[in-house]
């Protein structure tokens, strides 16, 4: 990608629109023909338009993946990627990974935009139309959320026709948050007006209604101070999906992030991967970068030596070097062994075929893993397990199709309803720091019994009570570094405090350790070999951390992007 973002619109988008592989309804497969489709013979019938809208649900997030967890994650102090920059706080303009995100995030404002123009003008029927250009809004006020979180204040997009006609497009300037909020919550209300209450395994009026709670709740605090109006409305919308949507929890935690549940009634929002078919950008490519070499049978997984934090393995009540195995292998968190492998963990759900996946055995014993190291590769001593789908046969029991080399077809789920349970619960608060309200408690208290059955019923709960459980329900689905971005609006210090008290440095000498257990059962420290690494220092984070740099080549295309941003009102200049 040679020029910035706004050049990309102009040169690519239109074309990119018109010609991306799309998707059928149910599994995001049939597409039309790309050497005959056009916006003239297609966008039709009620078919064409819900195939024209379906790759929004994949091919254009596709450069996000990585971004999503080094941001989102590794940024957070959840999980641990060696020397990366996103680890020390020390990410430049240039970094690839940064890049790929802010284009994909632009690339995807542009494809909704102009499919949405396309849509308007279809002779379909006008619930269907109305259906899928409910589903583009929301993908793209979804970019601009994280756009906004990520980067600030940012340039806003609301007609790319426009935008080629005037030949503005290297000329924008960057808009105050606060109107980019405006911006979203105004495209969310618009799609929620022409979704339907009920469209399984899509985006309907509630998956954009829970959205719009969200961006409620974090716009709250993007004066300086929480906003109470903002907290209501979010405490609102919320309340609303728990109560109306129809939508349940999944009564077992880690059913969530398998392959037959890709569309279940918890999951709001997700990326829909596919592996089928020959256009690349629409699978899912995660498990290459976060599992284990060996993992699978393509020899595509490079994750080994990267890890879940101590930070985050200590949140969970877990201390590899104080602690016998039997306390996280009987972890009353069943989130803990769902997000995070560790020493004598055992999944049935992965490698059925083998008749399970036993973490210490695929290392160690090459009878059982043919692949297997005999050495233990991630210096936290704990995988990961969310975004893998396991091997092959794994993948055919769960779809009735074959996964290919960087390709694979697990959902992404990006807004849950149990987020949006937490999301009630803190927002119900105000702007008190606890709440004994029966109906804060009842979704706090549905969320935590699921992970933890023999969890009682609190009579009150505290916002603390609130921000940690975030962290252990959503641990590495990108969403805990926005956390940060959100409270450092209005309490940076408590978010500077918290994250330079992280330990997220490896340790050193648990392949010994880990060897031994498996070989003996005997779990034996040695503290003089086996002990965290205090030497590297915490990263120094500042104000500034929270707002990330946009990639140089933009601001060389447009110098504005380094400019104060500017006041829009964006209800009297925009409308749908």
């Amino acid at each position: 990608m040679k020029n910035m973002k706004f050049n990309h619109l102009k040169y690519g988008v239109l074309a990119m629109a018109l010609t991306f592989g799309v998707s059928s309804c149910e599994d995001f497969l049939d597409r039309p023909t790309i050497d005959s489709y056009n916006t003239d013979n297609y966008y039709l019938t009620d078919d064409q338009c819900v195939s024209g809208v379906n790759y929004l649900y994949n091919s254009p997030w596709y450069d996000f993946q990585r971004g999503f967890i080094k941001v989102g994650e590794v940024l957070a102090g959840n999980y641990y990627w060696g020397s990366s920059p996103y680890l020390n706080f020390s990410v430049n303009g240039t970094d690839q990974d940064l890049v790929n995100m802010s284009y994909s995030l632009w690339a995807v404002i542009g494809h909704a935009n102009t499919v949405y123009d396309n849509l308007k003008d279809s002779p379909a029927s006008q619930a269907v139309k109305n259906q899928c250009m409910g589903e583009c809004l929301t993908w793209k006020a979804l970019a601009y959320f994280y756009l906004v979180r990520s980067f600030g204040d940012v340039p806003i997009i609301h007609n790319n026709t426009e935008e080629l006609v005037s030949g503005t497009y290297n000329e924008k300037y960057k808009v105050m948050k606060a109107d980019v909020y405006e911006y979203i919550i105004m495209t969310l209300e618009k799609a929620m007006e022409l979704l339907p209450a009920s469209s399984p395994g899509r985006i309907d009026y509630y998956c954009a209604e829970g959205l719009l709670a969200k961006v409620y709740l974090t716009r709250a605090g993007v004066s300086g101070s929480l906003n109470a109006d903002d907290l209501s409305k979010a405490a609102a919308y919320a309340k609303d999906v728990i109560d109306n949507s129809g939508r349940q929890l999944l009564g077992t935690y880690s059913d969530v992030f398998r392959l037959a549940n890709n569309e279940s009634e918890e999951s709001l929002i997700a990326w829909r991967w596919t592996a089928e078919g020959s256009q690349w950008t629409r699978q899912n490519t995660l498990q290459s970068d976060l599992a284990i070499e060996g993992f699978d049978e393509f020899g595509d997984c490079w994750g080994g030596w990267n890890g879940l934090s101590v930070d985050l393995q200590e949140a969970f009540g877990v201390k590899l070097l104080e602690n016998q195995p039997d306390s996280w292998l009987n972890n009353q968190d069943s989130r803990c062994l769902a997000t995070m492998m560790l020493p004598g963990a055992k999944y049935d759900y992965f490698w059925t075929d083998h008749g399970g996946f036993d973490y210490l055995r695929f290392i160690y014993d090459d009878t059982f893993n043919s692949a297997a190291t005999g050495t233990l590769q991630s210096a936290t001593g704990c995988n990961t397990v969310k975004h893998l789908y396991g091997n092959t046969n794994d993948h055919v029991e769960g779809t009735g199709h074959s996964p290919l080399y960087m390709a694979n077809s697990l959902a992404t789920h990006i807004l849950r309803l149990s987020d949006v349970y937490l999301v009630y619960a803190e927002a119900k608060m105000g702007t008190a720091k606890q709440t004994s309200d029966a109906s804060a408690i009842d979704a706090f208290y549905a969320v935590r019994h699921r992970a933890v059955n023999t969890y009682e019923r609190p009579s009150s709960i505290t916002w603390e009570d609130v921000w940690k459980e975030r962290r252990l329900e959503l641990a590495m689905e990108g969403d805990r570094w926005y956390d940060y971005v959100r409270v450092s609006y209005y309490d940076p210090q408590f978010c500077i405090d918290e994250l330079t008290h992280q330990k997220r440095n490896g340790f050193n000498g648990l392949n010994d350790l880990y060897e031994t257990y498996f070989n003996s059962n005997a779990w034996t420290v040695n503290p003089d070999a086996m002990y965290y690494d205090e030497t590297t220092a915490a990263p120094n984070v500042t104000v500034s951390s929270f707002t990330l740099p946009f990639p140089t080549e933009d601001v060389v295309f447009n110098p504005h992007l380094m400019e104060d941003p500017i006041h829009e009102d964006v209800r009297s200049i925009y409308s749908y």
